[in-house]
């Protein structure tokens, strides 16, 4: 390699140049990508070292993998888990795999196996990351496509237990402006651990009953974006936003200045998952649930060439 350099003699010093440049410039703008991707999972973290709590992270570890496999039709079958750590620490292992097991037995998956590395060279003292994914299976006549939504289906909200591990770079920023000691502020403790809604046995239950045609998992993005995924085209989702019923955690982001668009762009907003359903199937859908999760009537299936319609506004103060 070095010869051949030699060779093409002195114009390839500028291309040497413009490939160290360019090489610099990438390295940085991947560096602040995934940097910004990481700020949720980091804020969760860093909330759970502050309130020494530790299993609900491993809970929501799980939820991420199996409620994106579910939107699918795939039944979770295992779960692998990996955690890098400043230095061993036995109790803060155990109440994240506890958590973790808690997740598979609510998805009714294994958890398999996994790896955990100490790498003090990596991370401060008191510093982790936990990653995971999970593996599913799903018969090919059981595939929730686009192709099996139609036009006047119906379109359920089920409610999230909370914030689902999104919009954390944000009230991050608002706890940081505000000046907020989240030791001392009961609410926010209970609200900023409080593990993700895991949909799996429900939903598991309408997909073998052939009872709905179509669900989304309404995560980072908000509503709009992850609903739009499963709309085919020449049809749309008209949602009425009237409809929604919000939580208090919503409440209290909307009550410190974060306007309706924002809300709607990075959270829930109290939907944690959608299901499109026929009208016929309504009741039987709502069999399979306990009242606190029971799907209500959003909007419908309608022709348009705009994917994702919203109508009205939320009322944040149920």
């Amino acid at each position: 390699m070095v010869q051949l350099f030699v060779d093409g003699g002195g114009f390839m010093w500028p291309i040497l140049f413009i490939f160290i440049i360019g090489f610099v410039f990438v390295g940085e703008r991947l560096y602040h990508l995934v940097k910004g991707l990481a700020s949720d999972e980091e804020f969760a973290i860093n909330v759970a070292n502050t309130l020494d709590k530790f299993d609900t992270i491993g809970i929501d570890l799980v939820a991420m993998s199996v409620n994106d496999l579910i939107v699918q039709g795939a039944k979770p079958l295992l779960f692998l888990d990996y955690i890098s750590i400043n230095k061993i620490d036995l109790k803060k292992l155990k109440a994240i795999i506890k958590g973790i097991n808690k997740g598979c037995n609510q998805s009714e998956c294994e958890l398999v196996g996994g790896e955990t590395a100490e790498m003090p060279g990596t991370y401060e003292k008191g510093k982790f990351d936990i990653a995971g994914f999970a593996v599913g299976v799903v018969g090919k006549n059981k595939i929730l496509n686009k192709k099996k939504i139609k036009k006047n289906n119906l379109i359920l909200a089920v409610p999230s237990s909370g914030l689902h591990s999104n919009g954390y770079s944000l009230i991050r920023f608002l706890i940081k402006q505000k000046k907020i000691n989240i030791k001392n502020n009961k609410f926010l403790k209970s609200e900023l651990l409080k593990p993700t809604k895991i949909y799996v046995k429900e939903v598991m239950k309408l997909i073998n009953n052939n009872l709905i045609n179509g669900c989304a998992n309404i995560t980072g993005g908000g509503l709009s974006d992850n609903i739009k995924r499963i709309i085919p085209d020449k049809l749309s989702a008209n949602i009425d936003l009237n409809k929604i019923k919000s939580s208090k955690i919503f409440s209290w982001l909307k009550n410190n200045g974060i306007s309706d668009k924002e809300m709607l762009k990075t959270f829930n907003c109290g939907i944690g998952f959608c299901l499109v359903v026929e009208n016929k199937n309504l009741k039987k859908i709502n069999s399979f649930f306990s009242k606190e999760y029971k799907p209500y009537v959003i909007g419908k299936i309608s022709k348009d060439k705009i994917k994702v319609k919203l109508n009205g506004s939320i009322n944040w103060y149920q």
